[in-house]
């Protein structure tokens, strides 16, 4: 059995080389919230396994292939009449990404509670899920609920992260949806602004979350239990890509977090993996192995011989 389960939409992810109403080149991996939490676990060691809807599509098997290839579990992934959904990446400015969804109607917005049953069958340590499930449909927000009532009635640990995304729907139904379903985990991790929406750190805390993470960007993280508050600078890397640092970021706080770590030492690996992420374009493609934890402590132009 897996140590974690996800549930969520990932995508066939096309980022542009250049400005697409101009014609332009593009490259095509995959993108999803909680895929790369899964891959970002696998990666440091951790059993995975996601749960999904894709379609009977070439892009459908390019999500299935990737995952499958970082040692991800996909046995509980069902096919659908419908196209596995699409995000197009164009880079408008340095430091301003463009996202486009394509993604109504699409297999993975099918998801119900028979695809929970079938993904938490045996009791996995942590349920992490994401509030960006939820925005895409009815049939993912009784799913998403259904995940938390399966994962406690089987004692794991569920995790929310935030991750409002204002593309898929408004600040007032997102913190209308959201917020029951956070107060309803054990851990809560997004930034000040998300936090915000579903209450906020002192109303969380006060419901019986465990701990809330709040994210910082290149400042790095904090996080706040009822036993006291940490915080963890950032690293200095050279950024070439800010897309699923935040993903990555949770991938390595958690991780420690099933190690059984402290806090201070789930956020320095959570910082750590966001670093990561920063200096490789895609959201998932730079993440690093648990050997390669420690490479950020190197000294700068140093080869590896």
């Amino acid at each position: 059995m897996a140590e974690v389960v996800t549930l969520g939409e990932t995508m066939v992810a096309m980022r542009a080389e250049g400005l697409l109403r101009l014609g332009t080149t593009l490259r095509a991996s995959i993108a999803g919230a909680e895929s790369t939490v899964a891959i970002g676990l696998s990666r440091l060691g951790h059993s995975t396994r996601w749960a999904s809807r894709v379609g009977r599509d070439e892009p459908g098997e390019l999500v299935l292939r990737t995952l499958r290839a970082e040692g991800v579990d996909v046995s509980t992934v069902e096919y659908e009449d419908a196209p596995t959904g699409l995000i197009l990446f164009e880079q408008r400015l340095p430091d301003v990404t463009r996202v486009q969804y394509y993604r109504t109607n699409s297999a993975g917005s099918l998801l119900t509670e028979a695809d929970v049953n079938a993904a938490l069958s045996e009791a996995p340590r942590l349920v992490h899920l994401t509030g960006i499930t939820p925005a895409l449909g009815e049939g993912p927000r009784a799913a998403v609920d259904a995940a938390i009532d399966r994962a406690g009635n089987l004692g794991a640990t569920v995790s929310v992260d935030v991750n409002f995304r204002s593309r898929l729907w408004s600040a007032e139904q997102a913190a209308e949806v959201l917020t029951p379903l956070a107060h309803r985990a054990g851990v809560v991790i997004g930034s000040e602004e998300e936090l915000d929406l579903v209450g906020g750190v002192e109303r969380l805390l006060a419901s019986g979350v465990g701990e809330v993470v709040i994210k910082q960007g290149a400042a790095g993280a904090s996080a706040r239990t009822a036993e006291g508050a940490w915080s963890a600078r950032g690293h200095r890397v050279a950024v070439v890509d800010s897309v699923g640092a935040g993903d990555a970021f949770t991938s390595g706080y958690l991780s420690a977090l099933l190690d059984g770590l402290a806090v201070p030492e789930r956020l320095a690996r959570g910082n750590a993996c966001g670093a990561f992420a920063v200096a490789t374009s895609g959201d998932w493609e730079g993440l690093p192995t648990r050997a390669e934890l420690g490479l950020l402590t190197m000294t700068e132009g140093v080869a590896l011989r």
